[in-house]
């Protein structure tokens, strides 16, 4: 299952040169992941009054081609893999179909005082 997102470039996502700045790909595809955990149906504020949050363990990025101001853009999300306390999902930022940036991201589940904990029965599921 692919998540869609939309996304538009705003002027405030640009940099000098007219481009969007690396690091806000990583703030469009941290929105889209959370539409994609409500979409499942986890109650982040839940989990977190419950002592459990989300945390990105791993990044790996590639910057393809550069978005611009005003573009449409769709952010697209797939789980690749997993385990009881582990996931990693691939999450693609595309212009109609150029493929702008790539990146795989690793994601677990903690407790309020950093230990690692088992993911959500919602995000296992779809795994199995």
């Amino acid at each position: 299952m692919i998540h869609q997102f939309p996304i538009r470039v705003y002027y405030e996502d640009t940099d000098l040169a007219g481009i969007v700045y690396y690091a806000n790909y990583l703030k469009f595809i941290e929105r889209a992941r959370s539409e994609w955990v409500r979409e499942m149906g986890i109650d982040q504020v839940q989990m977190k009054a419950e002592g459990l949050v989300f945390a990105v363990r791993r990044v790996e990025a590639d910057y393809l081609i550069p978005a611009k101001f005003d573009d449409e853009l769709l952010v697209e999300t797939a789980m690749e893999e997993g385990s009881g306390v582990r996931l990693v999902v691939r999450q693609d930022v595309k212009r109609g179909p150029d493929l702008l940036f790539s990146a795989i991201v690793t994601i677990i589940c903690m407790n309020e005082t950093g230990s690692v904990m088992r993911l959500p029965a919602a995000i296992r599921r779809p795994m199995h």
